[in-house]
């Protein structure tokens, strides 16, 4: 599974621009409707209870990382820890774009070359946000609706299970770095 999510968001992220993803084009941007209560059942409570734990666990590792060990990466073909949560606010970017709401036009052009990490934080916590805003936004019913994912026709509700897998799975490698560099997660202590 792990190589097939990976191959599956590598594909995505390569074949769509960020900017510009067919599934935008074709729907009224999100941030035209204005902010809603968050629901409070069904699929999209859940997901945002999940986003919210993966955000406070990003958030509270990207902030103990040292600065001069957010170049460091295990190995030369891995990414950095700057480079992964750069990834991780570029496709949680990607992810409501295809949901149908584009990036901030101040984005970053390429979130994975950030090593400041002051700004990889307010990115991170930004990328967030913009994707916890787009799912208030939606109904129930627009998780049925079709868009695409790698090439491949699904759903709202699949774009945003990949999505949780898939910073799951990031989440998984950034603990993993932080602790062989002896870094204990905030939360795990």
């Amino acid at each position: 599974m792990h190589s097939i999510a990976r191959c599956l968001f590598t594909l995505a992220l390569v074949a769509v621009p960020l900017t510009a993803s067919a599934a935008a084009l074709q729907q009224t941007p999100k941030q035209a409707a204005p902010l809603t209560a968050a629901p409070t059942s069904g699929y999209r409570a859940e997901f945002l209870a999940n986003l919210d734990e993966l955000e406070h666990k990003y958030l509270d590792l990207a902030t103990k990382v040292p600065v001069k060990l957010y170049t460091w990466r295990s190995s030369k073909e891995v990414r950095s820890f700057s480079e992964v949560f750069g990834h991780v606010a570029a496709s949680t970017y990607f992810m409501a774009n295809l949901l149908g709401t584009p990036p901030p036009d101040d984005m970053p052009k390429d979130p994975e070359k950030i090593t400041n990490k002051q700004v990889i934080v307010a990115e991170l916590r930004r990328s967030f946000k913009h994707v916890r805003e787009t799912v208030v936004r939606m109904t129930d019913a627009e998780l049925e609706k079709g868009t695409r994912l790698a090439g491949k026709p699904a759903t709202q509700r699949a774009v945003l299970t990949a999505h949780l897998t898939h910073l799951h799975e990031h989440l998984g490698q950034v603990i993993a770095y932080a602790r062989m560099n002896h870094i204990a997660p905030p939360w795990s202590m």
